[in-house]
This record gives structure tokens, C-alpha cells and sequence, in this order.
């Protein structure tokens, strides 16, 4: 017997390789399962079709004809629409389908009874949530009839076969009844508390809310959507001019600002939200200009126009001679290495002890964790010492640089910083100790227990200036609305994000402290950039 060499034996296989593909072919389960596939295909085919064409319902919001409509979506989530006034977008759910609400169409009746009756105005704000309820459920149960309607229709038009459509019908429901289940069952009511606003940003309180108040009542969701619909009708019916926007009592309003490198842009907006946010006091956490040169002394002339009291700490862009214009305004108080009191709140602060306008940075040394070796430690130590020195709590410390931070952890409830041109919110590891050392005041809540040192560190409110144009994108202007109660707590903050140089679009995040997503120790921060 001669044994095949092996391209003889390759040979072979592929000869008798169309046979047995024409047998696998024919075989009755390949058959049923491209049977499977095209009826799950034309099914989930039919559904998302059907419901992208017909899933919408409509339902009478306060003085509105609300247009509620389904899309399938791989985030979930749900949209407000509020034109002209802007948008709300909530993290309201999971699953494969998203929830437009179009506010845009007023009844007339309805406007027309809120204008001379404006107690008609709570009365819709009270009956919101009912209404809503009670709308979705009729979209729901709405879609679930046109998916499993259009699957039928679409694969009797393919299949012409009662068994297939019937197979079609039932996976439709499956689907369509699953991904609702889905989006129920991860149902998040509170994430009305912290909406998304996209639109003008003159609007953007009265459209949001008060920070105050959704932080105390956090999960009570129906108290923040009457608010929104009570906030919104007035808005819409209103004749004459817009409603002020009345804050609540005992809140202080801090705006937070950094790194404005000289924009041109950057005192107009913040004068925009001052007077739009009723703001009690302006932080601004350095690197006002770009060189620190005598040319640019100038800029500082623009802090009085804010027309509220202004907190500076000088940032590694700024000399001393930025520092001593700074001073010379009217309404402007430079902090290094002291304590103030404003809107009844103690705010410590330091300089950074690095000035460096051609943005290079002192090597880190190599033991860049020793406050006795780095420079910006070092001066966080500086400050922390201050603080606990103190002959009453301070509740915010400034510093520029948020490697100057790390010392502060455990003696103030919250630090403010800037330099990095890109926010974010951490909390600071606990501060360890050795062996031998004593523990120093840490801060703590009104009932005596100890608090987590949060540190929020600012984006660039002046789109990093000139730098802001070295990228592809523009760098964005963004600041922060900080809400404190009348304990001094901070309850709320909103976070404000325009587009930067050349661009218009903006974005307002409502944030409640104490949300999970929050509470996240951040890494340990060296002082390298």
C-alpha cells in the first residue's frame, strides 16, 4: 500500500470538500437555524422600526402638550426638551431604549388659566409627577403594541408563512417587553436631582432648580420635578419679563474660577454668572496672566466689575507684582498663607510657590513625597499649619497647584485648586501618620465625626488663553457654582462648560454631594504637573 504524500492528502479534502458542504447545506438543523436567525433578524428588524416611526405619546404636562417619544439607544437615559429655553439630559435608566419628552407645545387653554390664576402654577407643578407616571406607561404599553405589530407585518410581507409570523410576532414581544423590563428595573428617580443642562445659560437656574433645596430633599424626586415644571411654566407664561429667580434662605453661593491667562472673555462670563446665580463670592485659584510681566498688570483692573468680594491665591503664572495689582482692587483679597472670612464662610489660602511663566516645572525630587523636598508640599504644610493655628474652623483652602494638597487632607472639609486646565473632583487620602506623631485636628461635620477632604480642582475659566488654540479643539471655559447650607456644608455644586475660543455651545451639570459616583479616594498626588 502507498501512503498519500501530504498535497495528495490536501488534494483529497478539497475534492470531496463541496460535497459535504452541499450535505451540511441540506442538513434540516442548518436549515432551522438560518430559519432562527432571519425570523430574530426581521423581528428585531420590525420592532425597531416601527417604534423609531410610531412609539410616541402625547400628555398634558402642566400647560403643555408634551410629546413623549421611545428610540432604541445603547446608554438608555432620558432627554427634556425645552425650547427655547435649553435641555435636560438624565442618567435615568439602562437599557437599550432612550426617552425624549418635547416640552415645546403650550395649550392654550391651559397657558391662559396659568396667567390669570398664577396659584393654577403649583397646582401643575403638584400633579407633574402623576402625569408623567401615568404617560409613560401609556408609551410603553404603546410600543410594545406597534413593535410586535410591525414585526408581524414586515415578516407576513417576507415569509407568507403563519408559523414564521407568528415566531416573529412572539420574538418581537420578547424584546421589546425585555428591554422595557430592563429600563424599569433600573429605574434611578434621583437622577432628576442631577441633571445635565444644555442651552442659554441666563436660564439655566430657573430651568435646573435650586441646588439647596434638591440637596436636602435628595431622593425625594417629586419635589425637583414640580419645581421644574413650576419653573418652566412660569417661564413660558410670563409676559412681561422673565421671573428673578429667588434663592433659598441661609445658602451661599461661591463661584469658582482658575487659570484665566488673560482671555478676553473670561471677566464678561464671569460677570454673566454672578448675576445670573446671585453669587456672594468669587474664588479664583491663580495663573490670572501668562508671564507675570508689568504689561499685564492691567488685567487685574477687570476684578472690580464682578461686583462681589474676590478670593486670589496667585498661581505659577503669576509675580509678585501680579500679586500686589491683585491687591489694589477694591473688592479683591489675595491670600498667601492667611485666613478670611466672607459670606460667612473661613477660607485659608497660599500662594504657589513656583513661578514658572514658561511652563516648566521643578524637577521632582527623589523623594517627592517629603514635604522637606518638594517645594509644593511644602507649602501645602505651610498652610495646613495655618489652618489648625486657627482660632476657628476654616472650611475651604485655596491652593494653585493641586500637588500642594496632600498636607491639607484631614484639616479642611473641602480644597479648591486649578493649574491643570481639566476639573475634576477627588477625594484626598486619609493623611497617615508615624508611629510616633500625634494626630492633628482633622475637620469635622456639626455632630463631631471626622470628613473626608474633597478636592475639586477647577478647568481653565479663560480656555487656557492663547494655549487653549494649540489643540485641535479649543480648550472649553468652564467654573463652578458652589451651594453651601448655613452649617457651611457644601451641598451642591454646578458645574458651567462652554465651548472655548470661536465656539458658543453651553452645558450646566447639577451635582448633589454625597452622590456614590463621588466618593472616590483619589491616587496619591505628587508635585509633578
Amino acid at each position: 500500500m502507498i501512503e498519500q504524500t501530504p498535497p495528495r492528502r490536501l488534494l483529497s479534502v478539497v475534492r470531496r470538500f463541496p460535497s459535504a458542504w452541499r450535505r451540511v447545506r441540506r442538513s434540516p438543523w442548518t436549515r432551522r437555524v438560518r430559519v432562527a436567525a432571519m425570523i430574530a433578524v426581521i423581528s428585531v428588524g420590525g420592532a425597531v422600526i416601527g417604534t423609531m416611526l410610531f412609539a410616541h405619546a402625547n400628555v398634558n404636562v402642566g400647560p403643555f402638550r408634551a410629546e413623549m417619544s421611545i428610540n432604541p439607544s445603547v446608554l438608555g437615559g432620558t432627554e427634556v426638551d425645552l425650547p427655547p429655553l435649553g435641555s435636560l439630559h438624565l442618567d435615568s435608566h439602562d437599557g437599550p431604549i432612550h426617552l425624549k419628552v418635547n416640552l415645546a407645545a403650550l395649550d392654550q387653554n391651559r397657558t391662559e388659566a396659568l396667567i390669570d390664576d398664577p396659584a393654577t402654577i403649583s397646582r401643575a407643578g403638584e400633579n407633574a409627577v402623576s402625569d408623567v407616571r401615568d404617560g409613560v406607561i401609556r408609551l410603553g404599553v404603546r410600543t410594545l403594541g406597534i413593535a410586535v405589530l410591525s414585526a408581524l407585518i414586515l415578516s407576513a410581507l417576507i415569509f407568507r408563512n403563519v408559523r414564521r409570523v407568528a415566531a416573529s410576532g412572539v420574538t418581537a414581544l420578547l424584546v421589546t417587553g425585555g428591554s422595557l423590563g430592563l429600563a424599569a428595573s433600573t429605574l434611578r428617580p434621583d437622577s432628576i436631582a442631577e441633571p445635565r443642562y444644555e442651552g442659554l445659560l441666563v436660564n439655566a437656574p430657573a430651568v435646573v432648580g435650586d441646588a439647596r433645596r434638591i440637596a436636602d430633599n435628595y431622593g425625594k424626586y417629586a419635589d425637583q420635578l414640580n419645581q421644574i415644571v413650576s419653573n418652566v411654566s412660569r417661564l413660558y407664561t410670563t409676559v412681561s419679563s422673565l421671573p428673578v429667580y429667588e434663592p433659598a434662605e441661609n445658602t451661599t453661593r461661591l463661584l469658582h474660577v482658575s487659570d484665566l491667562h488673560l482671555s478676553p472673555q473670561a471677566y464678561g462670563l464671569i460677570r454673566t454668572v454672578v448675576q445670573t446665580f446671585d453669587i456672594d463670592a468669587v474664588i479664583d485659584t491663580g495663573d490670572l496672566v501668562d508671564w507675570g510681566s508689568t504689561a499685564e498688570t492691567g488685567y487685574a483692573s477687570s476684578i472690580p466689575s464682578v461686583g462681589v468680594p474676590y478670593i486670589w491665591v496667585r498661581g505659577n503664572h503669576d509675580s509678585a507684582s501680579i500679586q500686589t495689582a491683585v491687591a489694589r482692587q477694591r473688592n479683591a483679597t489675595v491670600l498667601d498663607n492667611k485666613i478670611t472670612t466672607v459670606a460667612g464662610l473661613t477660607i485659608g489660602g497660599i500662594g504657589d510657590p513656583e513661578f514658572t511663566p514658561d511652563k516648566s516645572e521643578t524637577p521632582p525630587a527623589e523623594n517627592a513625597d517629603d514635604p522637606t523636598q518638594s517645594p509644593l508640599l511644602r507649602a501645602g504644610s505651610q498652610l495646613a499649619d495655618t489652618i489648625r493655628a486657627s482660632d476657628k474652623p476654616v472650611d475651604i483652602a485655596l491652593v494653585h497647584d493641586p500637588a500642594m494638597a496632600p498636607p491639607l487632607s484631614g484639616v479642611v472639609p473641602l480644597v479648591l485648586s486649578g493649574h491643570r486646565h481639566q476639573r475634576s473632583v477627588e477625594l484626598l487620602p486619609a493623611p497617615t501618620l508615624e508611629p510616633s506623631a500625634s494626630p492633628a485636628p482633622a475637620a469635622s461635620g456639626t455632630d463631631g465625626t471626622p470628613l473626608a477632604t474633597r478636592l475639586m480642582i477647577e478647568g481653565s475659566t479663560g480656555g487656557a488663553g492663547l494655549r487653549g488654540l494649540e489643540k485641535e479643539e479649543p480648550t472649553p471655559l468652564s467654573l463652578s457654582v458652589l451651594y453651601f447650607d448655613e452649617n457651611r456644608q457644601l451641598k451642591a455644586y454646578d458645574d458651567i462648560r462652554l465651548g472655548g475660543t470661536g465656539q458658543s455651545n453651553v452645558e450646566m451639570q447639577r451635582n448633589v454631594v454625597g452622590a456614590d459616583a463621588e466618593e472616590t479616594p483619589a491616587p496619591s498626588l505628587s508635585p509633578t504637573p
